[in-house]
């Protein structure tokens, strides 16, 4: 696969590594699970190797290859490559900076690969930011969603979780902001990714309230706010008198499908590349990558979706390939599935006329 700080989604967001699976990336515990390295592939063992393992040993090695296919990592993209890029000049910009701070958004449909995006961003700058300050303990990113219907005190307690701050259950909200920004502060946060955007809406009095919120944390904590929602524009983030404040400080970088196009292309076939399956016929996808745009109409987390679900089925099956015949048993995301169905059409169509 690629180097990590040119990486992005090759799933639905960023798996969790570590011996832990249930810590999630909201949590520091999960966040340094996440920026440890991966493990590296499986070996595809030679077929006689295989045969002569017994059911225990054969059992541990399938569930190694089928949990390697769930985490299948990150490919290279153009968008990934400008959002790391970005991101490294606006922390540069804001390393000395007082106030209006300069900040990133990501905005674009599901499945156009936003979070995965912004967590490589982070993992990428904290790699870099421990390279600069060897053996200290500090807290470089700090990762957080916005809860749907979020109010102010929801949105700071997300902050105090991913810092394991104990917060008392009768703590104001003044308590909590001041608990936040001072760890945040002392252990030196310097990128804050802000997921899930798209639930603080600015035209009711609870989003304005967390904007306001997000506002003033970017005031007290000296670190560059990165954001990433769905369709953000269409969601009025840049209308009105906070959403103007937040246009005149970000630069937004739209998330869109890939169009069949060398781009695409060259994503299937690095993740074809990844494939650990032991009679895959390679090239076989990198054949059917006009099929896989018809069927993931673009997108990066649909088409991961879709050939990881294979590569689980081939495991699990036995056939240990992915073949236009298995492909089209696997079912992908609803939305991907219903517009992908009146271009399968077509495509059968064109192929009867031919």
């Amino acid at each position: 696969m690629v180097n990590t700080g040119e990486a992005v989604a090759a799933g639905h967001g960023p798996a969790v590594t570590g011996s832990d699976p249930h810590r999630h990336l909201t949590t520091l515990e999960g966040w340094r699970d996440f920026i440890r390295a991966a493990p590296a592939p499986p070996a595809l063992l030679p077929g006689g190797q295989y045969a002569a393992l017994d059911e225990d040993a054969r059992r541990a090695y399938d569930d190694e290859r089928l949990d390697y296919h769930t985490r299948l990592g990150v490919v290279g993209t153009s968008v990934l490559r400008q959002v790391v890029t970005t991101g490294r000049r606006l922390t540069l910009l804001n390393r000395h900076a007082i106030s209006a701070r300069c900040g990133l958004i990501l905005s674009g449909a599901a499945g156009t690969g936003k979070t995965t995006a912004i967590t490589q961003l982070g993992k990428t700058h904290e790699a870099t930011d421990r390279a600069r300050h060897p053996g200290r303990e500090r807290i470089p990113v700090t990762y957080v969603t916005v809860p749907p219907a979020a109010t102010p005190r929801m949105l700071a307690m997300e902050f105090a979780r991913f810092l394991g701050l104990p917060i008392p259950a009768r703590a104001n909200m003044t308590d909590v902001i001041e608990a936040v920004c001072g760890v945040a502060i002392d252990t030196s946060v310097s990128m804050i990714l802000v997921d899930e955007i798209h639930n603080m809406q600015l035209a009711t009095r609870s989003g304005a309230e967390v904007s306001d919120t997000l506002k003033y944390l970017s005031e007290r904590i000296p670190a560059t706010f990165v954001y990433a929602g769905i369709d953000l524009e269409r969601q009025g983030l840049f209308t009105g008198i906070r959403g103007s404040q937040i246009a005149g400080r970000f630069t937004l970088i739209p998330t869109l499908p890939f169009p069949l196009a060398d781009e695409w292309r060259g994503l299937v076939a690095t993740i074809e590349d990844a494939l650990r399956l032991r009679c895959h016929q390679a090239g076989t996808l990198a054949g059917l990558d006009r099929y896989l745009h018809q069927r993931t109409g673009g997108m990066i987390g649909s088409l991961s979706h879709l050939i990881r679900g294979a590569a689980i089925e081939a495991i699990q099956s036995g056939s240990e390939q992915i073949t236009r015949k298995l492909l089209d048993t696997i079912g992908i995301d609803h939305a991907a599935q219903q517009e992908s169905a009146p271009r399968m059409a077509a495509a059968r169509r064109a192929a009867g006329r031919r």
